[in-house]
């Protein structure tokens, strides 16, 4: 009887007292003791106020349906499809919507549509590659920022192709300590080419000098992200370098001078084709012929075997290192006393001996660095010993 005087009512009151009954309905269909028929007889109310000119009205109802799991299906259905001012709290928040409708929502929903979802509790891995694959930039920015969400590597790599130009995406994804490797390396990769592009389009630098250097920066943050990486971090993020073509001898040359002798070995093993541990018995064997099968196998050019063969011994040397800041950073005694070594081979070829020369700038240019921030320190150091004797 109630339910039969509020359908006859609420056909002429007004738009805002039709939203606070239909809210005030919503409610006790969910929370009060009804009878089953006066439980069918709201439902089918709210079913016909679905229809109501008003969004107020519909937005009453999205409000008190949308965390609810006891709330009526179709009707949580059709205001998830409704406009956004309706769907967005119960695309965010209905426990009710599977992944099918919520992948579809994405598809053909708006930005805002698509940013509601992306900040839904427990997102799964499907529809986070549906927000990765055709979302906003907006909504691949919420979804990196939700701890809840299940992004598979694939996501992150398809937010990074199309996405990874924008800074506010590059700065949310790169402060995150469990990004994959490989993912990292491409944001750093996108930034380069970012300001690659700047300075050649304000003719500060010339297209092949910008290249150039864009490529070296790429060396130092693969290697400095492979120092971070472990394990099948590491071999996913060596198979990324080996697809985009960044796994070259130079790069490898490099990881081997700054002691990073895991990148080194897995760089190995993906060109090689050959499994870990023979890969290890060869590079280790202290025989020549042995490491030059390897280099040979992998592809390399031999110009480039002395290098990798006086880098070896320079490693035996001077002992491993046993910290990731060092395992990025190109030794200076490594690379001087290969340069040295490759200078007093004729048969060196030109190439390798300019590879190696920047090689020595950079290390003596960092060696310097460290050396001016540990005066720097120390003296601080002192002067705040010397305030507190005081």
């Amino acid at each position: 009887m109630i339910v039969r005087q509020f359908i006859s009512w609420v056909r002429t009151a007004p738009a805002g007292e039709r939203a606070e009954a239909t809210r005030s309905l919503a409610r006790a269909l969910l929370f009060s003791d009804m009878s089953a028929a006066d439980r069918a007889a709201a439902e089918g109310a709210l079913l016909m106020l679905l229809d109501d000119a008003s969004p107020l009205v519909r937005q009453a109802m999205a409000e008190v349906f949308s965390r609810s799991a006891e709330a009526p299906a179709a009707i949580v259905q059709a205001l998830s499809l409704d406009q956004a001012s309706v769907a967005l709290s119960v695309l965010e928040h209905s426990p009710l919507l599977i992944d099918a409708d919520l992948v579809d929502i994405i598809a053909t929903g708006d930005g805002e549509m698509q940013c509601a979802i992306a900040r839904r509790i427990n997102l799964p891995a499907a529809v986070c590659a549906a927000i990765a694959e055709v979302g906003t930039p907006a909504a691949a920015l919420e979804l990196i920022e939700n701890p809840y969400a299940e992004l598979a590597p694939f996501s992150w790599d398809r937010i990074v192709e199309r996405h990874g130009h924008l800074a506010a995406i590059r700065e949310s994804m790169l402060v995150l300590e469990d990004l994959p490797a490989a993912t990292r390396l491409a944001l750093v990769g996108k930034l380069s080419d970012t300001l690659a592009q700047f300075v050649v389009a304000r003719n500060w630098l010339s297209a092949d000098r910008a290249a150039r250097i864009v490529s070296e920066a790429r060396d130092r943050c693969a290697v400095n992200i492979a120092a971070r990486s472990r394990g099948d971090d590491m071999r996913s993020l060596v198979q990324h370098l080996r697809l985009t073509g960044q796994l070259t001898a130079g790069l490898i040359l490099r990881a081997l001078l700054s002691g990073n002798l895991e990148l080194f070995d897995q760089a190995l093993v993906e060109l090689s084709g050959l499994p870990p541990a023979r890969v290890a018995a060869l590079i280790y064997d202290r025989g020549g012929a042995s490491l030059t099968a390897l280099l040979t196998r992998a592809g390399l050019p031999q110009s480039i075997f002395p290098a990798f063969q006086a880098a070896l011994e320079a490693n035996d040397e001077f002992g491993f290192l046993g910290n990731d800041a060092e395992a990025a950073r190109l030794r200076r005694r490594m690379v001087e006393r290969v340069l040295t070594r490759c200078e007093t081979d004729a048969e060196t070829a030109e190439p390798l001996l300019i590879l190696l020369r920047r090689f020595a700038t950079e290390s003596a240019r960092e060696e310097a660095r460290l050396f001016c921030d540990e005066m720097i320190a120390d003296e601080a150091a002192a002067m705040q010993h010397d305030l507190i004797a005081a």
